[in-house]
C-alpha cells in the first residue's frame, strides 16, 4: 500500500470516527441510525476505501459501541462482508448509481448479522432488530448516495486513490 491510499484512508477512518463520536447517542442500539454508515457508498468508485471504513467501523465500535467486544465482531464482520460483496458485484454492474443502488440493498441484506447480535447480547428479538437495523440502514444510505455522489463530482473519488 503507498503511502497516498494509506493517509487517504487513515483520513476516511478519522472521518467515520469523528462523525460517530458527534452522533453517538443513536448508532448503536436496535434502533440505531449510524450516519457514518454514507461512506460506504465511497467503495464504488475504489475498492482500496475498504481500508479506511473497516478501520473506522473497528474503532468507532472500539470506544463507542454499548455492545462491546460483540459489535468488534458482528459490526466489523457485517461491514467487511457487505464492503466485500460491493466489490465482488461491482465487476457486474456498469455506472455509479448502479452500484450505489446495489451497496444500499447489500448493506441493508446483511443487517441481519447485527440483529444476531442484538439477540445474543441484550434478548432482542431477531426479526424486530432486523427489521429495525436495516430499515435505518437504508434510510442513512438511500440519504447518503446522493450527498456522496455530488461530493463526488468535486473531489473525483475514484481518483483519489
Amino acid at each position: 500500500m503507498n503511502i497516498r491510499t494509506l493517509a487517504i484512508n487513515g483520513l476516511l477512518a478519522a472521518i467515520y470516527i469523528a462523525v460517530s463520536f458527534v452522533f453517538q447517542p443513536i448508532i448503536s442500539g436496535v434502533f440505531q441510525f449510524r450516519i457514518p454508515e454514507m461512506l460506504n457508498h465511497l467503495i464504488v468508485f475504489n475498492k482500496k476505501y475498504i481500508y479506511g471504513i473497516v478501520v473506522g467501523v473497528f474503532i468507532s465500535n472500539l470506544f463507542f459501541s454499548q455492545l462491546g467486544a460483540y459489535d468488534l465482531i458482528f459490526g466489523v464482520g457485517q461491514s467487511l462482508i457487505a464492503l466485500l460483496l460491493v466489490i465482488f458485484s461491482s465487476r457486474f454492474i456498469t455506472g455509479i448509481k448502479g452500484r450505489m443502488a446495489v451497496t444500499i440493498i447489500i448493506f441493508t441484506m446483511t443487517m441481519f448479522l447485527i440483529a444476531i447480535q442484538l439477540n445474543l447480547v441484550v434478548g432482542a428479538p431477531f426479526l424486530l432488530s432486523w427489521a429495525a437495523t436495516a430499515t435505518a440502514e437504508f434510510l442513512v444510505l438511500l440519504i447518503g448516495a446522493p450527498i456522496i455522489y455530488i461530493m463526488n463530482k468535486r473531489i473525483q473519488f475514484g481518483k483519489l486513490l
